[in-house]
């Protein structure tokens, strides 16, 4: 599955890939999944592939933005608190109404917020500008239908004009018909949603969320609530993984860690790519005696199909050093095989698979923001020759710094909990000091 064009290394050298060769060669194999049709709240997150037009005016009718009384302006004109007008209330008019009483010379109409303006009027007095029909000073609220005494019959007292279309939201003011409501490429979040379902749009064409399957490897492995027994930890990759990938953006599906043993991960990648547009392994990628994954996808489904086949690979980066990708199955399903220790497939993912997962979705926006920091740190930071180092770190974004935060062993999970950001030496450093400019990938 690889496409980047490798440089053929020195006999009895495997090629080192940097890090820009490897997701290159990830992107340019990754395509964006067919469209396909879906109802409104399974779209949330998903990126439209069609310009969407507005087929009716919102608001589709001139509406009150306020509770009060529709009126006519030469009937308040002048109004005051020693002279109000006094206007004969002919109805209400609530969110909704069907048939609408015509406003006259003299008449008001009880309106409530969102009502359609009734025909003759002009304008919206709020309540507060009336006795609400109480026949006393200054209301506070409208009166609830039905209640005793007057209310949406009787005379209201107004003591404030009103200009035309006051209190008027005016049909089209937010869009009109045959505007352009959402373009293509839009990412479909709560308010994309809302202003669909608000022009009468049920369903929207769009990318799917890819459906990517996490899965570890390692028998010394068990699941977190168990108890530890002798030589085993709990499963954290997964878990972390499988949440990155929801993060992304994905519909991401955790399969417990599978045994050191090429058959049963093989069984089991294959029984997950009936639902996977994306398998995720950790562990089992480097040079032990037990990295099995390596064993085990050297024909996983894919013996007979061309252009398949995962590639295993040494990159020049700490942590995460070895990486696999290529493709699986008949349907070449993107495989990405990350290397075991935490903070080496967390940073991994950050670096490879999420991008791959937003390039499925068909993102623009496939990389993590990065910036540059000023390094705030009590001593001289170290990298290994030839390596692009990425270590954790918190950003401030008001003062432009970066403070590490704990070291480079990629076992140190706590550390990586409590960072936002990790700091990129170049493969050219060996050492960094102390207020020196460093670009920052933001992954808060």
């Amino acid at each position: 599955m690889s496409s980047t064009a490798e440089s053929v290394p020195a006999a009895g050298h495997e090629r080192l890939w940097s890090v820009d060769d490897h997701l290159a060669d990830i992107l340019a194999a990754v395509h964006p999944l067919d469209p396909i049709e879906l109802q409104l709240p399974d779209a949330q997150g998903c990126v439209l592939v069609e310009d969407v037009t507005v087929p009716v005016a919102l608001p589709p009718f001139d509406n009150s933005s306020m509770d009060g009384y529709a009126v006519r302006t030469a009937d308040v004109a002048g109004a005051t608190d020693e002279f109000p007008a006094v206007l004969t209330v002919i109805g209400d008019v609530a969110a909704g109404s069907g048939a609408l009483p015509e406003v006259g010379p003299g008449q008001a109409a009880r309106i409530m917020t969102g009502a359609p303006l009734p025909p003759g009027a002009e304008a919206v007095v709020p309540v507060e500008w009336t006795d609400g029909g109480a026949g006393g000073g200054a209301a506070t609220a409208m009166r609830p239908a039905g209640a005793g005494g007057e209310g949406s019959s009787g005379e209201v007292r107004v003591f404030r004009s009103a200009e035309a279309r006051d209190h008027v939201r005016s049909r089209g003011s937010d869009v009109r018909a045959g505007d352009l409501a959402l373009e293509a490429g839009t990412v479909l979040g709560p308010p994309q949603i809302g202003l669909l379902a608000a022009i009468g749009r049920g369903s929207v064409r769009v990318r799917p969320r890819p459906r990517v399957v996490v899965l570890s490897t390692g028998s010394e492995l068990i699941q977190p609530g168990e108890e530890l027994g002798e030589g085993q930890i709990y499963d954290s990759n997964s878990f972390a993984l499988t949440a990155a990938a929801r993060d992304a953006g994905a519909i991401a599906y955790r399969v417990g860690a599978v045994t050191d043993d090429a058959d049963t991960l093989r069984a089991t990648i294959e029984d997950q790519l009936i639902r996977a547009d994306m398998v995720v392994t950790t562990g089992g990628v480097s040079v032990g005696a037990y990295d099995v994954v390596k064993e085990a996808l050297s024909s996983v489904g894919d013996e007979d199909e061309p252009g398949g086949g995962v590639d295993f690979r040494k990159l020049a980066m700490q942590p995460g050093k070895p990486q696999g990708f290529g493709s699986i199955g008949p349907e070449h399903t993107p495989l990405l095989a990350l290397p075991g220790n935490p903070v080496s497939s967390y940073v991994s993912f950050e670096l490879f698979v999420r991008p791959a997962i937003r390039a499925l979705m068909g993102r623009e926006d496939v990389h993590r923001p990065v910036v540059r920091a000023t390094l705030a740190a009590g001593e001289t930071l170290s990298s290994p020759a030839g390596r692009r180092q990425f270590l954790r770190g918190t950003y401030d974004a008001e003062g432009g710094t970066i403070t590490p935060v704990g070291g480079a062993g990629s076992h140190l999970i706590a550390a990586l909990a409590h960072a936002d950001a990790l700091i990129v030496i170049p493969e050219e450093s060996v050492s960094v000091e102390p207020g020196t400019e460093v670009d920052v990938v933001l992954i808060g």
